[in-house]
């Protein structure tokens, strides 16, 4: 098992205006499960492919425990790398994909039919090793790619979106199941995904990414309860956060016909802007009779548990300079308001987030 460094590292394809990865620091603990998630061409594939050596770094460096691997071939990184199309061979059995590589290690056979078998238990794959792919489910040939990966005993796992071949049950149970095996295995393992539930569910630490910049590393939790800017606050959650921009008045930030609180000292954080943007997850809103930020229904999602509402504020002003904006309350009343109507919501202080929407950067 190893650490992995990124220090400011870059990767600029040949013709491009802008570096596809820029300047990326980034310290992976041993053992740890990090996730790389942002929107596509954001540049987290970018990054794991620079770790495995399959891209070039134009600058700086990756080093994996005490070893500066920025120019080592692939092969001499002690790597494993699980693709997104499994990449299996369809003439071999199970088995013989997944000792394919001990193979062209010459490790002994006794010895690569021990590794194939343990892997084989882990997974779940033992009355499969001698099918051919085409005889696998899409969950089972996954499951074949990362048990070759296992075989190999690296010191880093790399995965790039593993999942996003399969349905989405069986994303779900196999997401658990990566999970709870690189816990076992206690493996470093980096994966990328776009799917922002994989990386709240999966990662030890989440690292969001936006046009080849880091925005935010931090725990799943701490990224959704004190995201670092506008960009991490609307990408992570789901539904997403409310973020609404509104006028300063006394006493916080008017939305609509309705006064969000906000401390003076958080106000005094922004001097000389008339206009901050607030963010209120759907889950913190309250159904109110007194009081709260308007909103006409326009839609209703029942899904037995909860609901969701989904409309605009109600009086927002005509001439306000941008459109009123869309509004998500997750709900748990039984009795849910109908299309069409006009509820009240009210949020606690403590869960209202301020952003400056000068700067994109979190000010509360």
């Amino acid at each position: 098992m190893a650490t992995v460094s990124y220090r400011d590292a870059t990767r600029i394809f040949p013709g491009a205006d802008r570096p596809a990865v820029d300047g990326l620091t980034l310290e992976i603990g041993d053992g740890e499960f990090m996730v790389l998630v942002g929107p596509s061409g954001c540049g987290k594939s970018t990054s794991l492919r620079m770790l495995a050596g399959l891209e070039e770094v134009n600058s700086g460096s990756i080093w994996i425990g005490d070893t500066d691997v920025t120019n080592l071939p692939p092969k001499d990184r002690d790597i494993a790398m699980v693709f997104q199309n499994y990449a299996l061979y369809p003439h071999m059995t199970v088995a013989e994909n997944m000792g394919f590589a001990l193979r062209m290690q010459n490790v002994p056979r006794t010895e690569q039919e021990q590794r194939v078998t343990e892997a084989a238990r882990l997974l779940g794959l033992k009355e499969f090793l001698h099918r051919k792919p085409k005889a696998l489910s899409g969950g089972q040939r996954q499951r074949v790619a990362m048990g070759r990966a296992i075989v190999r005993q690296p010191r880093v796992f790399l995965m790039d979106e593993p999942l996003s071949n399969l349905d989405a049950k069986l994303r779900v149970s196999t997401r658990t199941q990566i999970a709870a095996l690189q816990t076992r295995l206690g493996v470093t393992t980096v994966y990328v995904t776009h799917d922002q539930v994989e990386a709240m569910t999966m990662g030890d630490r989440v690292a969001v990414m936006k046009d080849g910049l880091l925005q935010q590393v931090d725990s799943p939790l701490a990224l959704y309860d004190t995201p670092r800017n506008l960009f991490v606050a609307g990408f992570i959650g789901s539904p997403a956060m409310n973020l609404i921009e509104g006028r300063v008045t006394e006493g916080g930030v008017q939305v609509g016909d309705f006064v969000v609180p906000v401390s003076r000292e958080v106000l005094a954080k922004a001097p000389g802007e008339d206009v901050l943007t607030i963010g209120i997850r759907p889950e913190n809103f309250v159904l109110s009779e007194d009081g709260g930020i308007g909103m006409d229904v326009a839609v209703v999602e029942e899904l037995g548990a909860d609901s969701y509402l989904y409309g605009i504020p109600s009086s927002y002003p005509a001439d306000a300079p941008l459109p009123a904006p869309q509004l998500v309350a997750r709900i748990t009343s039984r009795r849910t308001p109908q299309k069409g109507s006009q509820v009240r919501l009210q949020v606690d202080p403590e869960y209202v987030h301020v952003f400056s929407p000068r700067t994109g950067d979190r000010i509360s």
